[in-house]
């Protein structure tokens, strides 16, 4: 069964850490079989909707995307964001 690991970001505090994670990061993930479906900012929200960037990743299942995530290669996209940015990250099972 499908997983979907959903980043939202609270705020960005440093651009270049950002960056720098993003570098390191997208790498990381796609060695585990992560595919990203969407990136960005909301381009409409509703309800109690944020505009915060959001970042949709698919993996092959939840122990794929929780050892992307537990990985030393992404533990190095980590370090290299440290305070950059405070984000919630959740894996959810699909459907």
């Amino acid at each position: 069964m499908p997983a979907y690991w959903i980043s939202n970001y609270r705020a960005v505090t440093d651009e270049a850490k950002m960056a720098a994670y993003a570098e390191l990061a997208g790498p990381a993930l796609v060695a585990h079989g992560a595919r990203f479906l969407a990136r960005g900012l909301p381009e409409q929200v509703y309800e109690a909707g944020i505009e915060q960037r959001v970042v949709v990743i698919e993996f092959e299942s939840v122990e794929a995307a929780v050892a992307a995530h537990d990985s030393a290669a992404y533990r190095e996209a980590l370090d290299a964001l440290g305070d950059g940015a405070e984000r919630d990250i959740r894996i959810v099972p699909g459907a």
